[in-house]
């Protein structure tokens, strides 16, 4: 006669096994939940702290091999969902409504593709499951419409509780606000300090988000008065510093990385855009045109991780011109898998951060 497990003998043998990113048990994190037993078949649901986990399947598969080791267990069934955790409160820093997590993505220097890289992790992140809302805070310069298909968008202005809201637009899974919206085509923003920082605390508290898991807010280069305004109104889950492998783009993005760490943000880590380029005509070739390694090294002297290496593709610089982010026009390409791993790198460090 087989033996019947019960659901502690069940939590005991899954105790050990750990989430790899926060190095925590997962019974522990309560990650663990509706233990179901019948004729044989355990079925559990695993809750991850993100829908873009990117070690899914391992877990999965090491929670099924820890329950089978008990007597009379003939299969698992392991149900996966996720709840993202939220980010801490901050004293004197005003949080969103409904917004689990603010994350920034800035550069020291224009020009390195920062932009690019916004809007395909906020797309990237919104394909495997997350609600993600994308700020346009390159007030100046505003090219995230265009990168996203919005570029003939309306924003809808509605009668709030506390003054009129904006209600967002939206394509390709990501809720949208930008200066772009508000202005004419070719309407120059030619603003003091003052005006900068009342728009974006305008995208921040008086748009209607609605639930996000994660809100990307794309800064300009620089470290001045949008990188203050956004650190110092809201708790932020950190920032990702964008270069390339340029040592000018290297030795700006230094010193926008030691800014948000002296206003106490946590840096998530570097991405490195233009990597290399590849030929489309021989993709098996690589050249390094802006140099190779400097991510790396940047990184390592820093103590930051290294998020990833975009390589430099035509596909990339069409989708942005076409409004169809390359993880959507070319998923399969280089670039595009990339900036996949790359979002869900970021996803786990936040989570890291939550629940630190």
């Amino acid at each position: 006669m087989s033996t019947i497990p019960e659901t502690q003998s069940i939590l005991d043998v899954l105790r050990p096994v750990q989430d790899p990113e926060l190095q925590k048990s997962l019974v522990e994190l309560n990650m663990i939940r509706n233990i179901k037993v019948k004729d044989g078949q355990v079925e559990f649901t695993l809750v991850l702290t993100t829908p873009a986990c990117p070690l899914r399947e391992f877990i999965v598969e090491d929670c099924q091999k820890a329950v089978k080791q008990l007597p009379g267990v003939k299969e698992v069934i392991v149900d996966v969902t996720a709840e993202t955790p939220q980010q801490k409160t901050i004293p004197d820093r005003q949080g969103i409504d409904g917004v689990k997590n603010i994350i920034a993505v800035s550069s020291g220097k224009g020009g390195v593709g920062k932009s690019t890289v916004a809007v395909n992790v906020a797309v990237a992140l919104a394909q495997m499951g997350a609600k993600v809302g994308l700020i346009d805070a390159d007030i100046y310069g505003p090219n995230d419409p265009t990168m996203l298909g919005l570029a003939d968008a309306k924003v809808m202005v509605q009668a709030g509780q506390s003054g009129e809201v904006l209600e967002p637009a939206f394509n390709h899974g990501v809720k949208l606000v930008s200066m772009a919206f508000l202005i004419d085509k070719d309407q120059p923003v030619i603003w003091r300090g003052p005006m900068l920082n009342g728009i974006i605390r305008q995208f921040l508290y008086q748009v209607q988000w609605g639930d996000l898991d994660y809100l990307l807010v794309d800064l300009p280069p620089g470290t001045g008065d949008a990188q203050l305004t956004l650190a110092q109104a809201v708790p932020m889950s950190g920032v990702v510093i964008v270069t390339t492998p340029q040592t000018v783009a290297l030795l700006d993005s230094r010193k926008g990385l030691k800014m948000f760490q002296q206003l106490g943000v946590s840096v998530l880590g570097i991405v490195e855009n233009m990597s290399y380029f590849v030929p489309p005509d021989m993709p098996e070739k690589k050249y390094d045109i802006f140099g190779s390694g400097g991510g790396k090294r940047t990184a390592e002297e820093l103590g930051v991780p290294l998020l990833g290496g975009v390589p430099l593709e035509m596909p990339v610089r069409e989708g942005g011109d076409t409004g169809v982010p390359i993880v959507v026009s070319a998923p399969n390409s280089s670039s595009a898998q990339e900036l996949k791993a790359i979002a869900q790198k970021i996803a786990g460090r936040v989570s890291v951060v939550a629940l630190a």
